[in-house]
């Protein structure tokens, strides 16, 4: 589809939100209910078409299909939460009331490496809200929002409150553009790469709408010597190596105090070699699946290729395999120099840095631009504290590699985005606050 095609459903969108706006937040949630009962009767549908489209293993599509689906039954209860306030008065004629109603229209751009969960995520609250939804999903990754949609009309979600426009690589950008610059559009909800969220960010400035980015990270995962060390390469695993390595809260940098540094990457090889198996999705064996497509594969080669020039040393990996598939990779004696130090990876490459002291830990942490996601593993409880208030990041794991959940908050600081999603903070992007004075109640 094209700009021509995102206008009408724009349109579309318009006109239904003159009559979902006005149904009550049970009607809405009656109707999410029905959405959550339809994706699990049709959980393992969804799942191949996700593993097929995308490349994850199937178990893992499983996975994101229960954490997709757990926003959608989140918000489903949410909706009947959205209080207002009552201010108390200074003047006896004068009663003050806080109002909260739905935005309006809403935009959504969604990544490739979730293709349900981040629909999910997005759509649940906006929904929820009141709101109506126009949602381009990645060109890589249409189906899964395709067979969203079709089960969200048999939810009995009405036409034209959640339009799905699939296009091109070559479409994209123009396509991205009409839902920033329409006038109609009153929110933008994107996850992706921080460059794109700042020239979205920007289009969108035109008519001074909100909006909601989740944008790249450069995580760091730190493991001081108080840390238990099977726990942490166990959060390794999980963070590092969760969808080949494809997800914005992956560990980037693995930072790990100087006198258990060869310990740990002994540990941290021998359960890559055990656990990670790259084949086919449907393969139940396999534990990796293939990039996302030939560009992504590119990419991670030249970081490990830049390591390797500049010093570092291949443990494991460091080899490209037939079609996307690229070999789970360990690289020792990182520097701060490096490209995989200092660029999100997004694949299966784990970066080993070596520190000496707390302060130039989280001196290291903090040094960059992004802010989404960080990690420390300590059995120390001092520690514990004291390093997750220091970290500039929206998101802390503490002695845990796989913190998202539907309950909790998404979100980062610094260029890594703007406002929160999941939660009880997530309906907040869907809605404008309103303050209403009543005189004359003498």
């Amino acid at each position: 589809m094209n700009s021509g095609d995102t206008e009408r459903a724009i349109q579309c969108a318009a006109e239904a939100f003159e009559v979902w706006k006005e149904t009550t937040a049970k009607e809405r949630s009656n109707i999410l209910r029905r959405w959550v009962d339809l994706c699990n009767e049709n959980k393992e549908d969804l799942a191949k078409i996700l593993t097929l489209e995308m490349g994850k293993p199937l178990q893992e599509s499983i996975g994101e299909l229960n954490y997709g689906i757990g926003f959608l039954e989140w918000f489903a209860e949410e909706a009947r939460r959205v209080y207002g306030d009552i201010i108390p008065s200074p003047a006896k004629s004068k009663k003050m009331f806080v109002l909260k109603q739905p935005i309006g229209v809403t935009g959504m751009i969604t990544p490739w490496n979730f293709p349900h969960a981040m629909i999910t995520r997005k759509a649940g609250p906006a929904i929820a809200a009141g709101c109506t939804v126009v949602l381009k999903p990645a060109e890589d990754t249409p189906y899964s929002a395709l067979a969203l949609c079709e089960l969200a009309e048999k939810a009995g979600l009405p036409p034209g409150v959640l339009n799905v426009i699939t296009c091109s690589r070559d479409n994209s950008a123009e396509v991205g553009k009409t839902l920033c610059k329409s006038p109609t559009i009153k929110q933008i909800s994107f996850t992706g790469s921080t460059p794109v969220g700042k020239i979205l960010l920007e289009q969108s400035a035109s008519t001074v709408k909100k909006v909601s980015l989740e944008n790249g990270g450069n995580a760091p995962f730190i493991v001081f010597e108080t840390a238990d060390i099977d726990k942490a390469v166990t959060g390794v695993m999980g963070s590092k190596f969760r969808n080949t390595g494809q997800a914005c809260i992956c560990a980037n940098r693995i930072m790990v105090q100087d006198s258990i540094y060869e310990t740990f990457l002994d540990a941290l090889a021998k359960r890559m070699k055990q656990e990670l198996h790259i084949g086919d999705g449907f393969n139940p064996k396999s534990t990796q699946g293939p990039l996302i497509n030939a560009r992504a594969v590119e990419k991670i080669d030249h970081l490990v290729q830049d390591a390797k020039s500049n010093g570092a040393v291949i443990l494991l990996g460091g080899q490209r395999k037939e079609g996307n598939f690229y070999e789970p990779t360990l690289i020792r004696d990182v520097t701060t120099d490096m490209r995989c130090y200092n660029e999100e990876q997004f694949g299966p490459l784990a970066a080993v840095i070596r520190f000496k002291t707390e302060e130039e830990a989280i001196y290291l942490a903090n040094n960059t631009s992004s802010g989404l996601a960080g990690y420390v593993f300590t059995e120390n409880i001092s520690q514990m504290w004291r390093i997750a208030e220091k970290l500039e990041f929206g998101i802390v794991g503490v002695n845990e590699g796989l913190p998202a959940m539907p309950e909790a908050i998404f979100g980062g600081w610094k260029e890594s985005g703007l406002g929160r999603e999941g939660g009880k903070y997530g309906l907040e992007d869907y809605l404008e606050i309103k303050y209403v004075c009543m005189g004359g109640l003498e």
